[in-house]
């Protein structure tokens, strides 16, 4: 076994009251364990270290403090006293330095409001305020002052507890102002119960140097390997029984380790045990204490606490944070081993916290007065206002699953719990010992104790803990439906599809998930699966995904409908191709491309896929392009329906240009030359009914011209009736303009002749050409 020391060291403290508010002048000084022979749980196991430091009280034992000094390194602190009834009905405050940056914090509150006989009847228990994690820190200076109302003054033996944990941890990020101040954390209307009082070499007089280390009595072991719990009631736990206010726990027999019967494993829980690292694997320093741990008959009941009074730290150094709670329990407050059975840190890793086996039903030292028949679990964080994070919250509420489920519990659920104490809860609720009382069978720590833990922040999130643990699977809808396609909220396919599903419940809590079709299961799968396929008939389906959550709940999904048709869409309208109006060139001849296409279902789509590609909506029927001249194109299309089902269809068609040479001439025209126009050449005229016509065959005609705001008026043939009075009057100066189109159903031998109308002011009338489509 390791010894323990103290050493304590003077200080010359100078302090002033000034309105409730304490000042401290102090000289730097130092303080180091003493360093006996170590005894390591394990090879290449971490060494934590305690340092103790009386602090200096006031003459009339309204105030106390401790000097700014220097110290060895230490990551963890907290203050604690002789009495662990006793209050402190004021404030503690520490402030320490960074070993990394040499940065002194600001004043950061020390929750005083925890009780001191969670584990009562343990001889040398001490009252203590909550561990402070600070990170690596290698100088200290604490001061303390009770209320302006406070008779008692501050509780005796005063001091200050520093813990390095071993191993290198990460400084803290933030600064002073990112310290918010807990409160008050712990209050109790309890009668101090009866403790033994520690012996003068425990309690050195504050201030008094000590010119040897004085050795800590070693706790006793009561066996040197757990005992199996027993068919009646163990031995007392922590709270005292409903009969006396401070029972002395009674030591089993110590069996000696070679008869020790092995321990048998605990109850097979309903629910999957959460991965969870052992005390070997965050290098639990075994030898602070080899007592055995009490074992009860079951768990009822979780409470769920917070620790650590900060959420500025790394997960890195989690091991080394359960390390530094465990040595100050044991060491500063004198309890047989870390309090909690479980610790879970913000990114969700699950520490084992008392030795017993995870798996058994260890008791802890927890919730004063409610610590038979119930499980501890901390989340290392400051959660007053701050909300636990979502990897923490899923961490809780699948240790509190499985440990309730080794029992049947239902973390939805109550349960009666015995108070092994007299006392109040925070809602002011009377406990009275060997009374029943309800509990939600997940519960905060502050409804078996009058204290603020866990938080406000992590207390309400107890309801959602409670039903991510023992309720239903929330959110489960289908998300997609892969090898169909919607329409609306209704899906089409060929044959099979991929269903995928979604929830907002954790996979680790559901058990299994079942696709149903028609209300029957047609594809099972494990709970961290999300998808299923599933070959169908033809016809119409109603699709469902149902989901078991590891309590056994089950929750289905709303239906999506799922149509299975192989019939092919139709062309009821084949594409056909015609000119449009707008700017030719010999490379881009304006054309409309027209069709219609239909479905006994719902048609999806309609894609041309040449000679360019081009997607359309199932209600589109027609669509500008251009096409080259002197070219024959084909104009290939294809319809979709929703379920994949296609039909293609097709038109070839080839613009051709007449140049205005090719026409036969009346009146007087005049030859222009110009980049502008069609082949670099045109005809104007000015003279009324001089005309020009074009024959060819063809199933489209467009006839293009030059305009200005001179520009003057024409009529239009067609195979000899007069069909259009043409103005090619423009604001804006244009070449190679169609002006005029006409479409025919088939192809045929057709005649366009233009006479110009003579327009008076503006007679004027030039033209390109004549483009036909054949």
């Amino acid at each position: 076994m390791r010894s323990q020391r103290r050493i304590w060291t003077a200080a010359a403290v100078a302090t002033a009251a000034v309105a409730g508010t304490l000042v401290f002048q102090g000289v730097t000084g130092g303080f180091s364990p003493d360093r006996d022979a170590d005894a390591k749980s394990a090879p290449g196991a971490a060494e934590p270290e305690v340092y103790h430091t009386p602090l200096k009280t006031s003459e009339d034992g309204t105030t106390a403090s401790l000097d700014r000094r220097s110290t060895d390194r230490f990551s963890l602190l907290g203050v604690t006293w002789t009495d662990p009834a006793a209050e402190v009905t004021g404030r503690v405050e520490a402030r320490t330095r960074s070993a990394a940056t040499g940065e002194w914090t600001g004043w950061l509150p020390l929750d005083t409001e925890i009780d001191g006989r969670t584990e009562a009847g343990r001889s040398g228990v001490r009252g203590t305020t909550e561990p402070r994690w600070v990170g690596p820190s290698d100088g200290v200076e604490v001061r303390v002052a009770a209320d302006g109302g406070a008779k008692a003054g501050l509780p005796e033996g005063l001091r200050l507890d520093t813990v390095d944990p071993g191993g290198r941890t990460t400084p803290l990020a933030a600064g002073p102002a990112a310290f918010a101040a807990e409160p008050a954390a712990f209050t109790t209307d309890e009668s101090p119960s009866a403790e033994p009082e520690p012996g003068p070499s425990d309690e050195p007089t504050p201030g008094e140097p000590t010119p040897a280390p004085s050795q800590e009595p070693e706790p006793t072991p009561t066996t040197a390997s757990p005992q199996p719990p027993s068919p009646g009631p163990t031995a007392p736990g922590p709270g005292p029984s409903a009969t006396t206010a401070s029972p002395t726990p009674s030591a089993p027999p110590t069996p000696s380790p070679s008869t020790t019967p092995p321990l048998p494993p605990g109850p097979p829980s309903t629910v999957p045990q959460p991965p969870i690292v052992s005390r070997a694997a965050w290098k639990a320093d075994e030898s602070l204490n080899n007592e055995s741990p009490d074992y009860m008959t079951s768990v009822k009941a979780v409470f769920v606490h917070h620790t650590t009074q900060t959420n500025d730290y790394s997960c890195a150094d989690s091991p080394a944070m359960v390390r530094a709670l465990h040595t100050y329990h044991v060491n500063a407050n004198k309890w047989k081993d870390i309090g909690y059975n479980f610790v879970v840190d913000k990114c969700g890793t699950v520490f084992e916290g008392r030795k017993g086996g995870v798996d058994r039903p260890v008791m802890g030292a927890h919730t004063y007065g409610f610590n038979r028949d119930t499980t501890g679990i901390a989340v290392m964080g400051l959660h007053t206002k701050t909300p636990a994070s979502s990897a923490a919250t899923t961490a809780v509420a699948r240790v509190a699953a499985w440990k309730l489920g080794q029992y049947k519990g239902d973390p939805t659920g109550t349960v009666q719990l015995t108070a092994g104490a007299d006392g109040n809860n925070l809602a002011h609720k009377k406990f009275t010992a060997g009374q029943q009382y309800p509990f939600q069978q997940i519960s905060g720590h502050r409804d078996g104790f009058a204290t603020e833990c866990p938080g406000l922040g992590l207390y309400d999130q107890l309801p959602g803990i409670r039903s991510t643990a023992g309720g239903t699977v929330t959110g489960l809808a289908i998300a997609s439906m892969s090898g169909a396609s919607a329409s609306g909220s209704t899906y089409y396919t060929k044959s099979a599809v991929t269903v995928g599903w979604r929830t907002t419940t954790p996979a680790a809590f559901v058990k299994g998930y079942e696709l149903l079709v028609g209300g029957k299961p047609v594809a099972s799968v494990k709970g961290n699966v999300t998808s299923a396929p599933a070959a169908l008939a033809l016809g119409r389906h109603s699709v469902q995904v149902r989901a078991t959550h590891q309590s056994g709940k089950v929750t289905t999904s709303a239906a999506a409908t799922v149509v299975v048709e192989r019939t092919a869409p139709s062309f009821t309208t084949k594409p056909a191709l015609t000119l449009r109006t707008g700017t030719v060139n010999t490379a881009a001849v304006p054309v409309t491309l027209k069709w219609k296409a239909t479905d006994t279902n719902a048609l999806k789509e309609v894609r041309l896929t040449a000679p360019v590609a081009k997607t359309y909506g199932p209600t589109t029927g027609s669509a500008s392009h251009t096409a080259k001249s002197g070219a024959a194109t084909a104009w290939k299309m294809t319809a979709y329906d929703h379920a994949g089902n296609t039909a293609a269809a097709s038109v070839s068609g080839t613009p051709v240009i007449l140049q205005e040479t090719a026409a036969t001439k009346t009146g007087k025209w005049t030859a222009k030359s110009s980049s502008s126009y069609l082949g670099g050449k045109s005809l104007t005229s000015s003279a009324k009914d001089a005309s020009l016509t074009w024959t060819f065959t063809g199933r489209s005609a467009a006839w293009v011209v030059s305009r200005a705001a001179t520009s003057g008026q024409a009529y239009v043939y067609v195979d000899g009736k007069k069909v259009a009075t043409v103005d090619l009057k423009s604001a804006s100066t244009k070449y190679r303009d169609a002006i005029w189109t006409q479409s025919w159903s088939t192809s045929a031998k057709h005649t366009v002749k233009i006479v110009l109308v003579g327009t008076k002011g503006r007679p004027a009338v030039t033209t390109d050409g004549l483009v036909y489509l054949k």
